[in-house]
């Protein structure tokens, strides 16, 4: 009868440690699955910043072609989009509901210009500056038009909120080490009158520890595969909601968000483990029933 409610209490206990490890890892994860996205989100808005460069007036299309694909070369163009002087009048036509053109004796007030967005590294006050004034040194370009204070909030708000997540990260990054660290102190606890007998007999601190790193390692492997299993069905809702997700989501992230919850799962365990038994090695007899 001891021997069955022995089994069932460390049933228990497995089951408890299994749930608390879970609920940690599936903490850990969404701080990892946030954090990234948070980078892959302020990516894509610095991307979708534009500059637009007026072309002068006697470069032709052809040569206007020529000079965006020597663009299109530059490091910090991400896509550009060659608008000639027609289609410019075309468009402001369609928008105005009349032709300009008209009150000019034909005479088209537009000039051929590139739209082009820029790279996240370089969606900066400085980096764009310097950009600027290259670009405003060749000939083919007339002006260059950006909205600097549009790019200084963009870049002082993502700042922010970066910082903001990057201190919530190491919170709860804190919060998970004590959390699962406490679970498996109190199940090392619950073993101490096992670990002090097995060290009265003259069992070696590494035969010792081994039962309980096995079991521990089993658990952190399974809480890791249910938190894995549950913060993936989430990113499945959350894109089958809305397919814009799948863009800040990407591959990358939930890869990079798998690993790290597995790998914390094994080495958060096994290390709380680790240290948990030792602490109870080093204890006294008497210290140990206190």
């Amino acid at each position: 009868m001891r021997k069955k409610h022995h089994k069932i209490f460390g049933r228990m206990q497995w089951l408890t440690s299994c749930i608390s490890t879970t609920l940690v890892l599936l903490l850990l994860g969404l701080v990892v699955l946030f954090g990234l996205s948070a980078r892959q989100l302020s990516k894509e808005v610095k991307e979708n910043f534009t500059v637009t460069l007026l072309l002068d007036d006697d470069l032709e299309e052809a040569e206007a072609t020529k000079f965006q694909r020597r663009l299109n070369a530059q490091p910090y163009a991400k896509a550009t989009t060659l608008i000639t002087a027609e289609q410019a009048l075309k468009e402001e036509s369609e928008r105005m509901g009349t032709d300009p053109s008209e009150f000019l004796g034909g005479d088209n007030p537009y000039t051929a210009s590139i739209e082009m967005n820029v790279t996240a590294d370089y969606a900066c006050t400085d980096s764009l500056l310097r950009i600027t004034r290259e670009l405003k040194s060749l000939w083919q370009v007339a002006d260059v038009i950006y909205q600097r204070d549009l790019v200084d909030n963009l870049n002082h708000t993502l700042r922010k909120a970066t910082l903001v997540l990057a201190a919530l990260a190491v919170l709860l990054m804190i919060i998970s080490v004590v959390l699962i660290n406490n679970t498996v102190r109190l199940s090392v606890y619950a073993r101490r009158q096992t670990i002090h007998t097995m060290r009265l007999v003259g069992a070696s601190w590494a035969f010792i520890r081994w039962p309980f790193l096995k079991r521990s390692i089993g658990i952190g492997l399974v809480a890791a595969v249910i938190a894995i299993a549950l913060l993936l069905a989430g990113v499945q809702w959350a894109i089958a909601k809305d397919e814009y997700v799948a863009t800040i989501i990407t591959q990358e992230t939930i890869v990079s968000m798998v690993v790290t919850v597995l790998i914390a799962g094994l080495l958060l365990t096994f290390a709380c483990t680790w240290l948990s038994v030792g602490h109870f090695l080093r204890m006294r007899e008497n210290e140990m029933y206190d």
